[in-house]
């Protein structure tokens, strides 16, 4: 079977639904919407070369899409990103096939060196990776937890002196202090690519504004009035929520903040309706694994990041 391979028509709904649909069949661990497929288009600044692609069959059901782009956000230059999602139950058609030679082809085009791409720690996808010269580098885990049955960890019933919770609402005014502490976890990371977020326009754009970020559910935990930790909340708006990063500035860890952050997002999820969670980890983030234990969550997949050098198929 010929598949037609495009890219998502901005604006168009059903692109942006078949994306999303496609996703969740193939990685049902995801938080995502239409809106913020929408916004993940619109928002990616034009250097980060960032595309959708869909894979339609000739009767224009959408099997398969791709997501590609530059590294924006590394200071070391010439790394990207490619990551496939196939429907399962359009699995050998050639949809990952045709949707990965065009996103290198991309790529290539745009000067990328090397690019990764997250594959699912099954046989087939390992298979799929290794044929087409991906090389396998760090792991991380999906886990998921049913809100409707789990018994979360109370809430201290007195907080530590000098220290408040509050949503992330609470600094739609300005939120340059959530941005600055994002770009200090985030550079902590473990990952294959290093991380430095320094552009506080870029970040408003394609994370504060992301339509599944949930101020709200958002918890920040302040010490003496500075943000020290944070748990950042996404939701699809009806029953899933997923925690997008949890992480204690640097000069306050060791104090049990993020767990607090954390307990007190879950808290107000389950309160607001939400009936599973998800979060992911770095298999050897063992603090963050041993917190999202306590709270109950359980490993429901792995994948590993495989990388491709470029340069050799020009």
């Amino acid at each position: 079977m010929t598949l037609l391979i495009r890219d998502l028509r901005p604006g168009d709904p059903s692109d942006a639904g078949a994306v999303v649909r496609v996703r969740r069949a193939a990685l049902p661990f995801l938080v995502t919407t239409p809106a913020a497929v929408a916004h993940e288009l619109s928002a990616a600044p034009a250097a980060k070369r960032h595309r959708l692609l869909l894979a339609e069959t000739p009767d224009g059901v959408a099997v398969g899409t791709a997501e590609v782009g530059l590294v924006l956000d590394s200071p070391e230059p010439g790394h990207s990103y490619v990551n496939v999602y196939v429907d399962p139950a359009h699995r050998g058609l050639g949809a990952g096939g045709g949707l990965l030679r065009a996103a290198e082809e991309h790529l290539v085009a745009a000067g990328a060196v090397d690019t990764y791409a997250w594959v699912l720690d099954e046989p087939a996808h390992r298979a799929f990776a290794e044929r087409r010269d991906y090389r396998p580098g760090r792991s991380a885990h999906f886990l998921s937890l049913d809100l409707t049955r789990v018994h979360l960890p109370a809430l201290p019933a007195t907080l530590p002196a000098g220290v408040e919770l509050r949503p992330g609402s609470a600094f739609a005014a300005d939120p340059r202090p959530l941005f600055e502490a994002d770009a200090e976890v985030s550079a902590d990371e473990p990952g294959d690519v290093p991380v430095e977020l320094d552009d506080y326009e870029d970040w408003l754009a394609g994370v504060w504004r992301d339509p599944t970020l949930d101020h709200e559910l958002t918890t920040v935990v302040l010490v003496d009035g500075a943000v020290a930790a944070f748990s950042a909340a996404r939701t699809d708006g009806a029953t899933r929520y997923g925690s997008a990063m949890t992480g204690t500035l640097r000069a306050f860890r060791g104090r049990g903040l993020a767990k607090l952050a954390k307990t007190d997002s879950l808290h107000r999820a389950r309160a607001a309706g939400y009936m599973r969670a998800f979060t992911g980890n770095d298999t050897g983030n063992e603090p963050m694994l041993a917190i999202n234990r306590g709270f109950g969550y359980e490993i429901c997949a792995t994948e590993t990041r495989h990388m491709k050098t470029l340069e050799a198929s020009r």
